[in-house]
């Protein structure tokens, strides 16, 4: 797969150009994931009640809070209306996974798994916060690493195992 990043004056909004010689799974799969990465967006409130759109490419991890769902972007975060489990569901494709009952996290956002001696691991993301996986999520997150280090969509200078 070759990737091509071209930086002109006549280009004033990004494009994104996906070609081959068919219609395959990889172009599908390519296609889907810019489609969840781009074009999903969720209305929420930010910490001094303005709606706000939502993507979530920008989003760090999403997190229950009491009966509330909190988004939580670089610096700032969002109470959205959907439950947990809808935005689970919605966001698998996107590169989100489950690490706990109350929390799913943008995998692409992870900068560290930290094994602890008791069996859960740290999650540390890009934006400082930390927050732990539960056991029983273990194996999602395996799962998950392995198909992002497997995927042919991430950096190819990285070594396998690597987060970007």
């Amino acid at each position: 797969m070759n990737i091509k990043t071209i930086i002109h004056e006549k280009y004033p909004d990004t494009e994104i150009h996906v070609c081959k010689d068919r219609l395959d799974s990889e172009v599908h799969g390519i296609v889907d994931l810019l489609h969840t990465m781009f074009d999903t967006a969720f209305t929420g409130t930010d910490e001094v009640g303005n709606r706000c759109a939502v993507r979530p490419s920008e989003i760090y991890s999403f997190y229950a809070e009491g009966q509330r769902v909190i988004a939580l972007g670089e610096t700032k975060r969002y109470t959205l209306s959907e439950k947990l489990y809808q935005l689970e569901k919605m966001l698998e494709k996107a590169g989100f996974v489950r690490i706990s009952k109350s929390e799913i996290v943008n995998f692409r956002k992870i900068k560290l798994l930290d094994l602890g001696m008791t069996g859960t691991i740290r999650v540390i993301l890009k934006n400082g916060y930390e927050t732990y996986a539960s056991r029983r999520n273990v194996a999602k997150i395996r799962e998950m690493l392995k198909k992002e280090t497997d995927n042919p969509l991430n950096d190819p200078s990285k070594k396998k195992g690597e987060l970007s």
